[in-house]
């Protein structure tokens, strides 16, 4: 039978769970499903990440988070969010995910793979972390590729190629070379990107200057290959020897849930959402989105930091 439920919420990252603090304070009978662990999306960050924000702005429901640094790192953060969830008896039901939601009399019906669920209002909180932008180039599906840079340590010794200029591939290049990995960067720009933290951009600006890490600019991947790869350079195509491949591209929300919900997206490039910046619902009438899946694919504009307030927006909308 299906389970009755006031308000679902898609979602168990940091703003799904804001979401949660706000309808418990509301008193709303509320319920999380996460298709994977707590904190899915942090969790599968790289290992040594440290976040741009301080701790203060990481914070959801007004629980302090407290850190050993000016800025908090990864485990601090899983630490932080597993003990608001403990702390708070947060309803969350993990590693269930969500396959379709439709229009019933009373609201929606959302079928999950372990239940259906019977709501009156919907809060989409998946985030962008589940799905990269692929490079869609030969030998992209080779095992030496990953979208997904973890621990620096597994290239020790390696020929390692990174793709891309922003965080992710600055911090991998950066990680990877000083366990040794012989590392190319591969940079479709002219430059390492302008939102590259602070303190880390000098350090690959002068890696590269001084050629401990070699990068090629205004070039692409054109293909991988077993042993070597293959790169579009200004001054003509070259192919250099190579282990493994970290193409830090980017990712994008889950277009395709939203969708298949009935969530109408922009016919640009961009496909943003459709929704209501002042109560956060979409043009389903109790449905509402919160967090970065809002920016479609600009996925910069929302953060953890800026987006916590869609929580308190989305539960007065409900309430009143």
């Amino acid at each position: 039978m299906a389970q009755q439920v006031e308000l679902l919420i898609v979602g168990g990252g940091p703003i799904g769970m804001a979401c949660a603090l706000a309808a418990q304070k509301a008193g709303i009978d509320y319920l999380i499903v996460e298709k994977g662990c707590l904190v899915n999306s942090l969790y599968r960050y790289p290992i040594n990440m440290t976040f741009f924000s301080t701790s203060e702005r990481l914070e959801i429901g007004g629980v302090p988070f407290v850190s050993n640094n000016a800025k908090p790192t990864r485990p601090e953060a899983l630490e932080y969010y597993r003990r608001v969830a403990s702390s708070q008896h947060i309803r969350i039901r993990l590693f269930e995910k969500v396959e379709n939601v439709r229009p019933n009399d009373n609201g929606y019906t959302v079928i999950t793979g372990k239940e259906i669920y019977h709501t009156r209002f919907i809060i989409i909180a998946t985030g962008f972390y589940d799905i990269p932008n692929l490079l869609n180039i030969p030998g992209e599906d080779l095992a030496k590729v990953t979208h997904y840079y973890k621990d620096p340590h597994y290239y020790a010794t390696q020929k390692v190629v990174v793709v891309g200029a922003n965080n992710s591939s600055v911090d991998a290049a950066l990680e990877t070379y000083r366990k040794g990995a012989d590392v190319t960067m591969v940079i479709r720009e002219g430059e390492i990107g302008k939102r590259v933290k602070y303190w880390v951009k000098p350090d690959i600006e002068n890696r590269i200057r001084e050629g401990s890490i070699k990068a090629y600019f205004h070039s692409t991947l054109t293909a991988i290959h077993d042993n070597s790869v293959d790169i579009r350079t200004p001054d003509g195509s070259v192919t250099i020897p190579n282990d493994f491949v970290i193409a830090a591209t980017g990712y994008q929300p889950d277009f395709n849930f939203l969708e298949k919900t009935g969530i109408t997206l922009s016919a640009d490039a961009v496909r943003s959402p459709s929704y209501n910046p002042d109560t956060m619902e979409t043009n389903l009438p109790g449905v509402y989105l919160a967090g970065v899946v809002c920016g479609g694919m600009n996925t910069h504009i929302w953060f953890i930091e800026n987006s916590r307030e869609h929580a308190d927006k989305i539960i007065a909308h409900i309430r009143g």
